[in-house]
């Protein structure tokens, strides 16, 4: 791993003055904010209706669980592959295949007999996780740097919402229509995107500009600069943070609670409902500031929030608010920070922004996961708020680590050569 030299700076910001002239008026915002939302919605929809899709197929649930566990490595396999592709042969392209084939897969959902047809168009849904990483690279080269990261800021707004109100919207299909109707009205909503992206969705990556190397040599380029993988990293221990509350907070307060899960639900909902208003302010703000100064106030925002809940769990407070109030900035700081280093990973070769795209997702969720594991461990021996505080501020920390860190890179990047 390499630092970033001003001349490879130089080198490419030339490329992504040249990746950056779309060939045609840019999408609409709205457009993009679809194509994300539409890229996470499958995922959750379907869990209030395991139990009787289990039924249905006379399946183990185990094994229709694979349905939502399996879809989420799935996706993440696909972003790697998808964000090469894109730079090869065109963002447009590679988003009207993924959006064909949620189609067809939807389709085969609805109509599944057995339980290995149903999990295999499952698993070719998540095709349409390439659509996020395609959408991040469109605002990209349609935006300058900071009007990337406030664009940005409003798709993950999508984003965000979209798998909030996925449960509910599926359980109430499955409700009223039975549990194939949510993947009917999945084709329908990938039926209405297709149209929209076809109409609205040109190419803007310049046909010189597309990177013709293998692969391989591809991951290897980013893999070698520093600042991917500071931007990387700090993605990923902001979503080791999340990790890890999602993983706690029910051990920790879900007794104390009654055992009520709609109102454990409730409270942990104060966290996704921080990451949208965090997206939204770094939608109305992020293209005054530099991107390491978005970052950086990001990341020490969740760190003082974390900080004054250890502070009150170590002083005995024991009322809920104490414990999530302060939680909330774990979703404040992440839908800052989220805007800000998918921009920073997006510059680091304009060439290959695809490809930095979804191998940087790719990282993130399986860092975030495996912080998320190794902190779980800790927590089955200890399960008080005070050290599952102390977990979430160590991710916390290092995030911000890494956000001072690629602060330092940009700066010194930015010096003029003599």
């Amino acid at each position: 791993m390499t630092g970033d030299t001003p001349i490879q700076t130089s080198s490419a910001q030339m490329s992504e003055k040249a990746a950056a002239a779309p060939t045609s008026a840019p999408p609409r915002l709205t457009t993009l904010i679809l194509l994300s939302a539409l890229s996470v919605l499958p995922v959750n929809m379907i869990v209030p209706s395991l139990p009787k899709i289990a039924a249905a197929f006379h399946a183990d649930y185990a094994l229709v669980n694979l349905s939502v566990a399996g879809y989420t490595i799935v996706t993440a396999l696909i972003e790697i592959v998808a964000g090469t592709i894109s730079d090869r042969y065109g963002r447009r392209p590679v988003a009207l295949m993924a959006v064909s084939i949620f189609i067809v897969a939807s389709v085969g959902c609805a109509l599944a007999t057995n339980i290995g047809i149903f999990l295999l168009f499952r698993a070719m849904q998540a095709s349409i996780g390439a659509c996020f990483s395609v959408a991040l690279v469109v605002v990209k080269e349609t935006s300058g740097e900071r009007g990337a990261a406030s664009r940005i800021g409003y798709v993950s707004m999508g984003w965000a919402i979209a798998p909030m109100v996925g449960p509910m919207f599926g359980g109430l299909l499955d409700e009223l229509f039975g549990w194939r109707a949510m993947f009917v009205v999945l084709a329908i909503l990938g039926v209405a995107v297709l149209a929209l992206s076809m109409r609205e969705l040109r190419e803007t990556s310049a046909r010189a500009s597309r990177s013709n190397a293998n692969y391989l040599a591809s991951y290897a380029q980013l893999l070698r600069s520093a600042r991917f993988w500071a931007y990387t990293l700090c993605m990923a221990c902001s979503m080791g943070t999340l990790y890890i509350f999602l993983g706690g907070a029910p051990l920790v307060f879900g007794q104390s609670l009654g055992g009520s899960s709609a109102t454990l639900g409730f409270y942990m909902g104060m966290v996704p409902a921080g990451f949208i208003l965090g997206s939204y302010l770094a939608g109305r703000y992020a293209s005054r500031h530099a991107l390491s100064t978005t970052l950086i106030v990001a990341r020490l925002f969740t760190c003082a929030g974390l900080l004054a809940g250890l502070a009150l769990s170590m002083l005995g407070t024991a009322h809920v608010l104490a414990f999530f109030g302060p939680c909330m900035f774990i979703g404040i700081g992440n839908g800052l920070t989220m805007p800000a280093a998918n921009t920073g990973v997006l510059s680091v070769r304009p060439d290959l922004a695809g490809t930095a795209a979804g191998l940087s997702a790719a990282m993130r969720l399986a860092g975030g996961a495996l912080i998320g594991a190794i902190a779980g461990l800790f927590l089955a021996q200890s399960g008080t708020a005070y050290a599952l505080f102390g977990m979430m501020l160590v991710s916390a920390s290092l995030a911000l680590f890494a956000a001072f860190y690629a602060a330092f890179l940009d700066w010194r990047a930015s010096k003029p050569v003599f």
